[in-house]
């Protein structure tokens, strides 16, 4: 069965088909290809184009064709071009020529589309609730870890200390603001295309405000051109998913460096490493260094569809139908790691010990500086000041700690006994208390605003 061939004389040539045909990877589509043609059906009876009695088989039948998706019995044949030609010959099979009426002023043109939004209407909801667990973890991580004082670091270089709290806790606001951007998402997707026809709006009465609300959009398209070639809906999902994917990768290579010999910070549970073919010492950290490979992939989930809409003439044209690949792609990745990045979360160990001993007297140069400033040296002069005192604690092979005073005193007399004070990395820590800072007084304020955060629909 097609449903074009009137025209055409011959068939088309094996190499085409196999060119041409999607069903091998839309008919996934089926649930939203289903539920789109019962609305549909009840919009055409709405408009008197089908009678009660025709649409009660379809409706029926239809939900029989679904019946055979959900078990594994359906079939494929033959002419079997996509999802919505495998459905609608199934349909006729199941309740004879009245199937013919289902297609009456549609096209694939805004079928296709409506299938793709309702499709990924429901996967963002999936992928919103996958956010909120992995955020979860987070917060659950830095309410048990508020004791912990790290290393922070900049250009990969002892920077300041900080808490590991507030250090995971930054992942949890890049993930807030990819669930805000998700929920912007959602609004671009919601917008219902049936009804567009080919390209120049259906002549049935068919009333698409109705229809809108029955398939759960929020609003209708406005123009029939647009509607059927518009996919800016798979574009703002693909780049939401890059920027996730990029999320994902930092954080783990925070958590594979952190996790060699070199640094020793945290170990990540058996769950989620291999071992070595070879070594049999090996324990690798292949869950987060697939994360992080993955950002070329999604990146490139997005670039093939910039690329394939790019040129296009008006309306639509079969190079829309690469939307559909990148777009799985990209939802199958995340939908597989996000639960992989939220056990690593919750089961990492963490080696305080040797967190720890990574903290030098350096980190608290700044501190130092800080300390010169409440006695009234501009900071730009203590900061110089400061400097200097590092260098001559590196000639003399010491610490900041452990420089005489008189080598403090040397370099500027502002300094006295009570510098060495502020050598204490929870003195240091505690300073930080304003807000978005790093003092436990800080963090435990963040850690309560995540708390309420999720317990927000990311679409709120």
């Amino acid at each position: 069965m097609t449903l074009w061939g009137g025209r055409f004389n011959g068939k088309p040539d094996a190499a085409m088909r196999q060119l041409n045909d999607s069903f091998c990877f839309d008919q996934r589509l089926y649930e939203a290809d289903i539920k789109g043609s019962a609305a549909y059906v009840a919009a055409l009876q709405k408009a008197g184009v089908i009678g009660a009695d025709e649409s009660a088989m379809l409706v029926e039948g239809l939900k029989l064709v679904q019946v055979e998706f959900e078990d594994g019995t359906f079939k494929q044949v033959s002419g079997d071009e996509d999802i919505h030609t495998a459905v609608e010959r199934r349909l006729e099979e199941i309740v004879g020529p009245v199937a013919g009426k289902l297609h009456t002023g549609r096209s694939r043109n805004d079928q296709v589309t409506t299938d793709l939004r309702l499709y990924l209407l429901a996967e963002i909801a999936t992928l919103g609730a996958q956010l909120k667990k992995l955020e979860t973890a987070i917060v659950e991580r830095a309410e048990k870890e508020i004791d912990v004082i790290m290393p922070g670091y900049t250009h990969m270089q002892h920077a300041q200390p900080i808490l590991f709290s507030h250090w995971i806790l930054s992942y949890f606001w890049k993930i807030e603001r990819d669930l805000e951007r998700l929920a912007a998402v959602a609004i671009g997707a919601s917008v219902l295309p049936l009804g567009s026809g080919a390209i120049a709006g259906n002549p049935f009465e068919i009333d698409r405000e109705w229809l809108a609300c029955e398939l759960g959009f929020s609003k209708v398209s406005e123009n029939s051109v647009d509607a059927v070639n518009d996919r800016d809906y798979v574009v703002e999902f693909l780049a939401w998913a890059a920027l996730v994917q990029v999320h994902m990768s930092q954080l783990s290579e925070d958590l594979i460096l952190w996790s060699s010999n070199e640094f020793g910070f945290v170990e990540l549970d058996d769950a989620y490493s291999t071992g070595s073919s070879l070594m049999p010492q090996k324990k690798n950290p292949d869950a987060l260094e697939l994360m992080r490979g993955k950002s070329g992939r999604m990146t490139g989930d997005l670039l093939s569809l910039l690329m394939a809409l790019k040129g296009l003439p008006s309306t639509y044209n079969k190079d829309l139908q690469e939307d559909k690949e990148a777009l799985f792609d990209a939802i199958d990745t995340l939908k597989m790691e996000l639960p992989v990045a939220t056990g690593v979360i919750s089961t990492l160990k963490l080696h305080k010990e040797a967190i720890f001993a990574a903290l030098d007297d350096g980190m608290l140069a700044t501190d130092v500086a800080d300390y010169l400033v409440e006695k009234g040296v501009p900071f730009r002069r203590s900061h110089r000041l400061v400097g200097e005192a590092v260098k001559r604690a590196e000639e003399l092979g010491c610490s900041l700690r452990d420089l005489p005073l008189s080598e403090y005193r040397r370099i500027d007399p502002a300094f006295s006994e009570d510098v060495y004070k502020v050598f204490d990395f929870k003195r240091s820590i505690a300073a930080h208390s304003g807000r978005g800072g790093t003092a436990p007084s800080a963090v435990r304020v963040q850690i309560e605003k995540a708390k309420k955060s999720l317990h927000k629909n990311f679409a709120s």
